[in-house]
């Protein structure tokens, strides 16, 4: 960091000053140049992608018309860093760069994107939600809450593109809105969770669950739950929303309020308000899961990892503040402090009544959002894409595909699609992040709930050719091609032939799990056609 790079007012210059931007048509330059805009500053940017390369280019179209941005594509030349009062770089640039050094050598104001975070305050109500599984659609939801509301949500704009991690989110809270709604993740590296949620500045959050599923092989479950338990740290002022089901999240929320003497339910001495929710649902199964005392729990489950529980320590579900029951297909009454309310929903399943719940008390003790405009919004919420999303009908069978690819999210899933068809086959697309482990679980959860079974990544047909023997299981044979990029699991090819085996089953419906289901979706739509003209 160069000459002024302490000081308090970069952001408090005339107009006239320009800022420039290295790397414009990455993720991170893209973003933090429109924070800049929306600010009302001049933004000149670089890149060595060409201007057809620049993939997000559409997320700065408005700013190049409105001349906020002028972009120098396929070079760094003199004049950029001539023109630029202060020079952003990207924070993948290495400072043994050549770029870097030419900087250094001009004596540039050289401005990191946390300098820019942290003299860039958010100039609104944010609201974080994480969690294993759940963030999405509880996130989704909540901001169409408030846009029903009327009030404007902060969206980092990239298509096709989750951004919940890294300086997306904390970028995304500083951008024009009313108010930012961010789903923050995590790569299960001890602090990562905590330097997100820092450099958001969040006065509210969401905790849907803790469940094993991202964890890799070799990481202690306890020790994943405590990174997650960093976001609950976080709030010593404000409010914090959990799901009192969960007994690892519970459990952690137990902690730090005994860590803090404060024998007061709802808030703890420093200023926590802490909001429980929960469901009233019989038991679907028994289950186990690790309590934060090292004891392994039973859970008496509602779905995967969540329900009642009681542990020896002296931890034990506590009565939610926020209740849901009374639950139908597509209905459910909340238990509120201000009295019942019913909603009806268009999305199914209980884990989407644990995710409307969670979002519906955000919007009511965060937003302060009237009931009838939430029951308003709820009522028209279509879904999140990619989340038990129907396809079409083929031959009598239902096509649904769900970005589900972790083993509770799948046992979830497949539970609540067995309460909709009798009859289930189940196409797994999925390489699990946690490895072998992951994989074996999946497919057990697809091989105990489905009625056909089809393993369409190398990795689900490994873990089936190991492990699993059943007459349920049908192998293809591009399933035998190696393939996985990043937690890509399946290529178009395994996507496809998955579907067909999975058609030509006596079945109701048929479920594509995973993130090539998701990704290739467009390619699943068009199947029937193409098996119309070759008359199968």
């Amino acid at each position: 960091m160069n000459k002024d790079n302490t000081s308090s007012n970069h952001f408090n210059e005339t107009e006239n000053e320009i800022y420039g931007v290295i790397g414009i048509c990455g993720i991170v330059g893209n973003i933090a140049a429109r924070v800049l805009m929306d600010r009302g500053c001049h933004v000149l940017g670089t890149d060595m992608k060409s201007d057809d390369e620049c993939e997000f280019k559409y997320a700065l179209k408005k700013y190049i018309q409105n001349q906020d941005l002028e972009v120098y594509f396929s070079k760094h030349p003199d004049s950029f860093f001539s023109r630029s009062k202060y020079i952003i770089p990207p924070p993948s640039l290495s400072k043994d760069s050549k770029v870097f050094m030419k900087m250094e050598k001009i004596e540039a104001n050289i401005l990191d994107v946390d300098t820019l975070l942290n003299e860039i305050k958010p100039d609104k109500p944010v609201l974080c939600v994480t969690g294993t599984n759940g963030k999405t659609t509880t996130t989704t939801l909540l901001k169409h809450i408030c846009k029903t509301a009327g009030l404007t949500t902060t969206e980092h704009g990239f298509r096709n593109l989750q951004g919940n991690i890294d300086y997306i989110p904390p970028l995304q809270a500083r951008l024009k809105g009313d108010v930012a709604v961010l789903e923050t993740g995590t790569f299960g590296i001890p602090g990562d969770l905590k330097r997100m949620v820092e450099r958001c500045q969040p006065s509210c959050g969401i905790v849907t669950n803790i469940t094993p599923d991202h964890i890799h092989d070799d990481q202690d479950f306890l020790s994943y739950a405590s990174i997650k338990g960093t976001f609950i740290e976080y709030f010593k002022k404000g409010k914090l929303i959990v799901n009192a089901d969960d007994p690892t999240l519970w459990g952690l929320v137990e902690s730090y309020r005994s860590t803090s003497n404060n024998q007061n339910v709802s808030s703890d001495v420093n200023g926590c308000e802490y909001i429980s929710f929960g469901v009233d649902y019989e038991a679907t199964k028994p289950g186990k899961k690790k309590c934060i005392c090292g004891r392994e729990i039973q859970i008496n489950e509602t779905i995967s990892g969540v329900g009642y529980y009681n542990c020896k320590c002296g931890l034990k579900r506590p009565e939610p503040d926020y209740l849901a029951g009374n639950i139908g297909e597509d209905s459910f009454t909340l238990k509120t402090p201000e009295g019942d309310v019913q909603f009806k929903m268009k999305i199914k399943g209980l884990h989407n009544v644990y995710n409307a719940t969670g979002s519906i008390v955000a919007a009511i003790e965060f937003f302060k959002i009237d009931l009838n405009t939430i029951k308003k919004a709820v009522e028209s919420f279509e879904g999140v894409s990619g989340r038990m999303e129907y396809m079409y009908t083929y031959n009598g069978s239902e096509v649904i595909v769900d970005y589900g690819h972790n083993p509770a999210g799948v046992g979830t899933v497949l539970r609540e699609m067995k309460k909709i068809y009798k009859k289930l086959a189940v196409v797994v697309t999925i390489s699990s992040e946690s490895g072998e482990s992951g994989d074996l679980e999946i497919l057990q959860k697809a091989v105990e709930i489905g009625d056909f079974i089809v393993p369409a990544s190398f990795y689900s047909r490994q873990a089936a050719e190991k492990h699993i023997s059943s007459p349920k299981i049908i192998l293809t044979d591009e399933s035998k091609a190696e393939f996985k990029a990043g937690t890509l699991g399946a290529t178009s090819k395994q996507v496809l032939e998955g579907l067909k085996k999975g058609l030509e089953c006596d079945v109701d419906a048929v479920i594509c799990l995973g993130e090539a289901a998701f990704k290739y979706k467009e390619h699943i739509k068009s199947l029937p056609c193409h098996l119309k003209e070759k008359n199968i």
